[in-house]
Formats: C-alpha cells, structure tokens, sequence
C-alpha cells in the first residue's frame, strides 16, 4: 500500500542562550515528519527536520513550502517512498540534507514497527552506553567554570569547549585551570572553535593551544578556506577536525577532493547537516580508506533525531567518545530513553518510555 506523510512544527525552548562564535540562540525551529501505511495509519516511523540558522544549507525562508510540496508528491502518489531504497529524484532533495535525514529516518523507523528502535544493537537494546563528550558552551569566565566543573563531577572523561567568543587569554586561563585538575592522562580536552580565527593568526593561536594537550580543535578557520585548512592540517601541532567544511558538500567526487586536497586528522559528522545516515556512512568510508579519524555528532536536534543518529553511531566500533550530549538543553523536549549516566549515553525504555505526542 502506498506511504502517506504528515508534517507538525515544533519550537524548543533552550534552558541558556546557546552561544558559539556565530551568535546566541534561544530557541531552535524543528519539524517532525511522520510516514505511515494507509493500511495501517495506526503505526507510523517518524524523522526530525532540523537545520541550523546560519549553519544548515536548508536553513531557508521556504523550508515549509518544501515540506509541503514533498509532502504532497508522497500523497498524491507521484513520489513513491521505501525504506532502505534510494528517496525519489522526484523530490529534489539534493539541496535539503535536513530534510533528507528526517525523511530517511522517518522510514527507518516505520520499517521496524515504528517505535522509534531504528537499528538492532547494543545500544539500542540497553545493553551498552556511548561514551560522549561533555559539552561546555560559550559564555562569561563565571558560567564556562561553572559547566567545566559540573560536568567534571558528572563523571565526563572528555569535555567540549566553545571558544572563540572570549579574549583568547582567558579562554588559555580556563584551559590551564582544567589541566591543574586533570591531566591529559585522565580527561580529554577538545575544543570547538567554529571558524573563529583567521588564517594569518591560527597557526600561532594553535602553538598556543598545544601546551594544554589537546585531543583536538574543530574547524579552527572558517570553511571554504581550502588552501589554508590544507596548510594548517599539514603543520598543526593541534589535530585539526573538519566540521563546517563538510557542509554543502554533496557529490561523492567532491567530498573525496576534499579529503584528499585537507587531509585532516579528524572529521566530524552532523547527519543533520551533511545529508542523513547514508550520507554518514559514505564520509566514514571514505575517511577511513584515508585513514582519517573522526566521530559523530549532533547538531542540537530534539531526543527524536538524538534518537536516529546515536542508534546508527552504535553501529560501528567506536573507539572514541562522541558528541551525542545535546538531549539536555532544552524545556520542551520530547520524554525518552535517552539517558546520560557517567558520561555515556544509554537507552533504557524500561525507564522512561517516549512521549511522542506531536
């Protein structure tokens, strides 16, 4: 029988204005697609569509009229939809990774009976967490130690700072003041500086950052400065991780350019931003035949698309923590098994089951 598709807004509410180097955010505009069997409407699979203001290429004035338009093609039958095949041409999505992931995981999840366990494994069965690290955002000297501490006492082994947004001076103070408590033996250190250093000064901001022995500083200068992040990744004492730079970066030939002119230490994967899960895997595998490092994150998505994207990071052998730590910013989340313990992420529906109710 054929798919039919639904769509409802939702506005989440952050506890904190999230801050990064691009600006502070209060609140995060998701849509939530749900695909059903006309023959059983009763179980349906449902996807998150979340792009990010001044990230997301589909961060756009007509995402609705998108959703609309796809939505319609699916009704009215011209745009056939099946789990696990490739999404129609007919709906155009090459320019909407946001939307294609919400639609690949909607799918997802109707195939497994809808009920929001898109993939078999350890994970997902509550047998095992995913180590992640603790994510410490942008702010005041005062509210950056308050985190850095708080996450400390939670059992985190790896922590995520923001930086960019202070004097880079006290941002070296709040690095050093963590490595008085704990050395590189004991925690690891990541640091996110979202583009915010030019080319001509990154390399000396970098020297800089290296004493504090970091596992890693993601996009360091902004993206599309191919020549220089390729400049940098050659001479960095820092491991440097592509984040940013991946967006927009659709044809498999493209992103194999890219992998092969930077050649970075890491990469970083966003399905939400790079394209979904399958789009996901392609970067693993292509990072990986280069040996590239690299994990997966969120990209501040509600527990449903948490949900997707940690139940398909389980499903390779991870052997670093990843950045799957963002169910806990918001008021108005979607209840789920999603549970933070010790600095891992677990599943456990015999705790708290989902309140989907959208």
């Amino acid at each position: 029988m054929p798919l039919q598709l639904s769509y409802t807004r939702h506005t989440l509410q952050f506890k904190f204005d999230a801050r990064t180097s691009r600006g502070a955010i209060s609140e995060h505009q998701v849509y939530y697609l749900k695909v059903w069997d006309t023959a059983s409407p009763s179980v349906y699979g449902v996807g998150e569509c979340a792009p990010l203001a001044g990230l997301s290429i589909d961060y756009r004035p007509d995402l609705e009229q998108k959703l609309q338009q796809v939505a319609y093609l699916i009704n009215e039958g011209e745009a056939t939809l099946d789990a696990g095949a490739e999404l129609p041409a007919i709906l155009a999505l090459q320019e909407w990774p946001a939307l294609r992931f919400a639609l690949e995981t909607a799918l997802l999840d109707l195939q497994q009976g809808g009920k929001k366990r898109l993939f078999d494994n350890n994970f997902s069965r509550g047998e095992a967490g995913i180590p992640i690290n603790g994510l410490v955002w942008m702010g005041d000297r005062k509210f950056m130690q308050e985190q850095i501490e708080k996450k400390m006492q939670e059992g985190y082994n790896c922590l995520k700072l923001k930086i960019g947004s202070l004097d880079f001076t006290t941002e070296l103070n709040l690095l050093q003041q963590i490595r008085e408590v704990a050395g590189s033996d004991s925690l690891t250190v990541r640091v996110d500086a979202n583009g915010a250093f030019t080319p001509q000064e990154a390399y000396k901001k970098l020297e800089r950052l290296a004493r504090y022995e970091l596992h890693s500083i993601e996009q360091p200068i902004r993206q599309g400065q191919v020549e220089e992040m390729a400049q940098l990744c050659a001479y960095t004492p820092v491991p440097i991780a592509l984040d940013e730079e991946l967006i927009g970066v659709q044809e498999p030939q493209a992103r194999k350019a890219l992998l092969e002119c930077i050649h970075p230490q890491y990469i970083i994967l966003k399905p939400t931003l790079v394209g979904g899960l399958a789009a996901s895997a392609e970067w693993i595998k292509l990072a990986e035949e280069r040996s590239i490092g690299w994990w997966i994150t969120s990209a501040l998505e509600s527990n449903i698309g948490l949900n997707a994207i940690s139940q398909f990071t389980a499903q390779y052998d991870i052997n670093m923590p990843q950045g799957l730590g963002t169910g806990q910013l918001y008021h108005n989340n979607i209840a789920s098994p999603l549970q933070i313990e010790q600095g891992e992420l677990w599943y456990k529906p015999a705790q708290q089951e989902w309140a989907f109710n959208e």
